[in-house]
């Protein structure tokens, strides 16, 4: 009787259609399910190709395409060497160097830290990335906040690296390396004020774990290089893509009405360097081919780009928790966005 009870299911009728697929039945047992593998879709693309070859082969020659291409090619490969230096000095500056360094070098009290830690950015190269976790250390070894908020929008903007990059993206505009350092410089000192005057110690959440997790210094050095390398390197292909857009795709008199209009060109290359996220080391190259706007709406992307971004808003939140990046971002885009435009009228 239980043998008869439970013949129907083993004993299925392979002809009969059951409404379900057979895969989900089980199926044969040397039946291996259908998948869109990575060769078949490696085929499937190149037989596509071939098939609008001749398409494909106008859109590539078109005068917008080549232009494109031109700019794309030309942003990635003046700025890769950049960033790949200032992310292998970031990660060996956020690796090795202790936290207790910063809190003994620093002055006690906040006023003058803040400056103190604000140039300490121009010889510690590192870029948006490592500074989060740096500043979340020394806010946790003692550090007032103040300085270390400071040394956090800093230290991406104004190292050696950053300023050498800039150099190389504007050869004949050596101001712009000037005005982007003093610009920056005193936007993060301002802010580091304005949250020793204003700001609250319930805003501001520590971390309470270590930086390293527990690995030795070595894994920690090649993990931070492997993942900055890829993250900064897929923000400057967006960067690079953006740019080529704007130079080739985008109709040149809408780049002139918003170029056109001090006011605008400044927030409208502001509002871009927030979506963009580039990273500091590649963001000069990018500036350098919006030829359309003017310098100080170039020198506002430079200064907003490494303090107020996508990414940099998400790692705040995540280090410090999420009332501090609700107030500190917007204030930080305000303020860098107000320097900026003083500083350029001044100095460019």
């Amino acid at each position: 009787m239980f043998l008869t009870k439970s013949a129907p299911d083993e004993a299925e009728p392979v002809g009969e259609p059951t409404g379900e697929p057979a895969e989900e039945l089980g199926g044969e047992p040397g039946e291996q399910p259908r998948h869109l593998t990575s060769p078949l879709l490696l085929v499937l693309t190149l037989l596509t190709a071939v098939m609008f070859q001749d398409t494909i082969r106008r859109a590539l020659t078109a005068p917008v395409t080549q232009s494109w291409m031109t700019v794309f090619v030309a942003v990635v490969l003046q700025a890769l060497p950049f960033l790949v230096c200032g992310v292998l000095l970031s990660a060996a500056i956020a690796v090795f160097v202790p936290p207790s360094f910063f809190a003994r070098a620093l002055p006690r009290r906040p006023a003058l830290a803040v400056p103190v830690a604000g140039a300490a950015g121009a010889v510690l190269p590192g870029c948006e990335c490592a500074s989060v976790p740096v500043a979340g250390a020394l806010v946790r070894r003692g550090v007032t906040p103040a300085a270390a908020l400071a040394f956090l929008l800093s230290a991406p903007a104004v190292n050696p690296i950053v300023l050498t990059a800039t150099a190389v993206a504007f050869p004949n505009d050596p101001e712009m390396v000037l005005a982007r350092f003093v610009a920056s410089l005193l936007a993060a000192c301002v802010m580091g004020w304005l949250w020793h005057r204003l700001g609250r110690a319930d805003w501001l959440r520590p971390p309470a774990r270590p930086s390293h997790g527990g690995r030795s210094r070595g894994a920690a050095f090649w993990e931070s290089v492997r993942h900055d390398v890829m993250h900064a390197g897929g923000f400057l292909v967006i960067g690079a893509t953006a740019a080529a857009t704007l130079k080739a795709v985008v109709p040149a008199e809408w780049l002139r009405a918003a170029a056109g209009d001090p006011v605008l060109s400044v927030l409208a290359l502001a509002a871009l360097a927030v979506l963009l996220s580039l990273c500091s080391e590649a963001d000069a190259f990018v500036a350098a081919s919006l030829t359309q706007f003017s310098a100080t709406a170039r020198l506002t992307f430079l200064v907003v780009g490494p303090m107020v971004d996508l990414k940099l808003f998400a790692m705040q939140a995540g280090t410090f928790g999420r009332a501090f990046a609700l107030r500190f971002a917007p204030a930080t885009f305000v303020t860098a966005v107000a320097v900026s435009a003083l500083t350029g009228a001044v100095l460019l």
